[in-house]
């Protein structure tokens, strides 16, 4: 049996694994050793619930979020009412179940780690 582990690996992204675009935004994947590293550029106006909505087929957003904005600001409002504005050196957590909508005149940058593949952005199946 032969067993190879991997010490060190990166990739640049630059020369993402994966592209996401769709109206007013666009994030970069590369994986790594099962784990996710994406970029995420949201331009002012851009909101979950018209923007993803139907190609998500989903009343909210349903998939977990792990990250920190470096630009621009977002505004999460969960299903519950409860409500946050990440601005940059921000990290923050969501649970799925939210909407979310740029709050800056800027772009918002958000980078993003999962161990699991990101799916968010793209059609139900």
């Amino acid at each position: 049996m032969t067993e190879t582990t991997t010490k060190a690996a990166k990739k640049s992204i630059e020369a993402p694994d994966e592209v996401l675009d769709f109206t007013k935004g666009r994030v970069h994947i590369v994986t790594i050793g099962g784990v996710s590293f994406d970029r995420a550029v949201f331009e002012p106006g851009w909101r979950w619930s018209e923007h993803m909505k139907q190609t998500a087929q989903t009343e909210s957003c349903e998939f977990p979020h792990r990250f920190f904005v470096t630009e621009g600001s977002l505004h999460v409002r969960m299903d519950d009412g409860t409500e946050l504005e990440v601005t940059p050196g921000d990290a923050a957590v969501v649970a799925p179940g939210h909407d979310a909508w740029v709050s800056s005149d800027v772009p918002c940058v958000m980078w993003g780690i999962d161990g699991e593949d990101q799916d968010w952005g793209k059609p139900a199946e």
